[in-house]
């Protein structure tokens, strides 16, 4: 991509005697700042350090914008152009310029990097207070900070803080550091903060809490798989470097409450976090192109969790990635302090019979726990081959079958005319993959309209077996007592769990799409088979509610409301007759 010229700027100062460096000097006491240069520094529980952004230390001469006037936008999806109602600077109209420049914004934006520790775990009832924020615009209060008046007073929340004003004169601002009690906390430890001032952008900044970017797609006893959402707009679109970081914390670790929207704070704190040599070997992070639209996103597995246990992700905006196509260092650059985005919350399951996976290749947005046996398959690339060799088989006598369809064939000689091969083979696909890999929760989850329990007379992998009263109730049922499909309870044997059901659009869509000499069908709702087949993907919920292709802990998912109770005979029938017909 060609840069955009923004033409040559050239600004001779009215006072062109004097120094640039001597019009503005910072008073005793204060330090100067300067545009998008972080400041660190330690500080101790009521103590106040002072700031002054002065406005001689503006470049006139910087084309990288004012107030965003001639910012190229730095979004992965985002045009590079220049917006047509901003006066070109190359026009030699210097006096909009002038007043554009005139009325600046400054940011000033902090994160807090360290806070005075616990001095017990056990101490639980409160968090260690936050830093605070003062800001001036008066010469006449160089020093702003607690009890005065005509001062901006800013609460830092969750270690961070963003404020932005007029920069027409010189600005001056303070962090205070409050008092903290030593009966609950350390005064070993002092704050620690990173304080920035930018006329570009805020140099740290932290997401709206409803822009949420990262997904929790599914866990198991021991890891979690989470994703962004899309990252590009086309897929012609290429990203060649991960975008975001991510890092995770247990909720009972508390040495992440109060900075949870501080970049500096949990690359320190948080129990998984990218160390500094870049690698992990508890978190594996890539690109994935696919899904609906073939758009791309970046993946996260996290292991060594704990099972049974309640965690927080919370992603990050890598300061140092800023393009599709390149890596720019960028921690003095407008926004080198990141984004930090609201947290996403993920729990694991016990161990027991499910297992994430995420790496099959005829199925590739099946990615979810599934039944799987620790002892059969200790490897996980065991357990995804077994699931991806019988899928590829299914799908392989699948179009055998579709070969006796005149796919190509005048659209008038075709079995649709608004249905083609193409659409049969995805629809298949689909249906293939949410039925045949079954997505898997544990079996101590609450009864839910869209879990179906299976492998009930099976004994656990501890020897322990489901209730005698659930037995002697549905011990006799098929749907009951084996998996969907023979031949994971054949190979996998992974004892009782419960099933997400898939969603009944998919067999819906199967059936709408392809000929109807292929004989598929689908129980109707309310029909005979239907509550123990499919789930519905209707209304709103914060979970998953059914099994579809690429189903993810959505904000909004598909929804668990009831069926209508029906019988497992005619299941096994449909399913019967849907899988012999590209049997061997």
């Amino acid at each position: 991509m060609s840069a955009i010229d923004v033409g040559g700027i050239e600004y001779e100062p009215e006072f062109a005697l004097f120094d640039r460096s001597i019009t503005g000097r910072a008073p005793a006491g204060v330090t100067g700042v300067t545009n998008n240069d972080p400041q660190s520094s330690n500080i101790q529980p009521g103590q106040t350090m002072y700031y002054v952004f002065e406005m001689s230390s503006v470049d006139d001469t910087d084309t990288s914008g004012s107030s965003r006037l001639r910012e190229l936008r730095r979004d992965f999806n985002g045009s590079q152009t220049v917006p047509e109602d901003v006066e070109d600077p190359a026009s030699g109209n210097t006096e909009i310029v002038r007043r554009q420049e005139a009325t600046r914004t400054l940011w000033i934006s902090a994160n807090t990097c360290q806070q005075p520790s616990r001095i017990s775990p056990d101490q639980t009832t409160m968090d260690p207070p936050q830093l605070s924020l003062f800001v001036s615009k008066s010469s006449d209060n160089t020093e702003p900070g607690p009890g005065q008046d005509d001062v901006e007073f800013i609460p830092f929340d969750e270690g961070a803080v963003m404020f932005n004003t007029a920069l027409s004169e010189d600005v001056y601002f303070s962090v205070h550091a409050p008092e903290v009690s030593s009966e609950f906390f350390s005064t070993a430890l002092p704050y620690n903060f990173e304080i920035a001032a930018s006329y570009d952008e805020s140099y740290h900044t932290v997401a709206d809490s409803s822009d949420s970017q990262l997904i929790w797609v599914d866990s198991d006893a021991t890891g979690a798989l989470l994703t962004t959402r899309n990252l590009t707009s086309s897929p012609d679109q290429v990203l060649k470097t991960n975008p975001y970081l991510l890092f995770a914390n247990n909720k009972e670790d508390l040495r992440i409450n109060g900075l949870h929207s501080s970049y500096c704070g949990l690359n320190n704190v948080a129990q998984i976090r990218v160390p500094q040599n870049g690698l992990s070997g508890q978190i594996t992070t890539g690109l994935k192109q696919g899904g609906q639209g073939n758009l791309t996103k970046q993946e996260f597995y996290v292991g060594g969790l704990n099972a049974s246990s309640e965690y927080v992700a919370i992603l990050v905006r890598n300061p140092d990635t800023t393009s599709s196509s390149t890596t720019i260092k960028k921690r003095n650059g407008p926004g080198g302090g990141g984004v930090v985005f609201s947290q996403t919350e993920l729990s694991t399951k016990p161990l027991g019979a499910c297992r994430v996976i995420f790496n099959l290749t005829l199925c590739d947005e099946t990615q979810y726990a599934v039944p799987a046996n620790a002892e059969l398959f200790p490897e996980v690339t065991d357990l995804e081959r077994f699931y991806d060799d019988y899928t590829r088989e299914m799908y392989g006598n699948f179009e055998k079958s579709l070969q006796q369809v005149q796919c190509e064939a005048p659209s008038e000689n075709r079995y649709s005319l608004v249905k083609t091969c193409d659409d049969c083979r995805t629809a298949y696909k689909n249906w293939l993959c949410s039925v045949a890999v079954p997505r898997c929760e544990d079996f101590s989850q609450p009864d839910r309209p869209y879990l179906q329990p299976r492998n009930i007379n099976d004994a656990f992998p501890d020897g322990t077996r489901v209730s005698e009263a659930l037995r002697a109730e549905h011990g006799d049922e098929t749907a009951w007592t084996s998996s969907r499909n023979p031949l994971i309870d054949d190979k996998v044997q992974p004892g009782p769990y419960k099933e997400v059901l898939p969603c009944d659009d998919v067999c819906y869509q199967l059936v709408q799409s392809c000929p109807a000499a292929l004989g598929f069908n689908c129980p109707l709702r309310g029909s005979l088979g239907f509550n123990v087949t499919y789930g519905l993907r209707e209304g709103e919920g914060d979970g998953v509610s059914c099994n579809y292709p690429g189903s993810a802990h959505y904000p909004s998912a598909a929804s668990d409301r009831q069926r209508q109770p029906v019988s497992w005979l005619l299941l096994a029938g449909v399913l019967c007759a849907v899988l012999t017909t590209f049997g061997a």
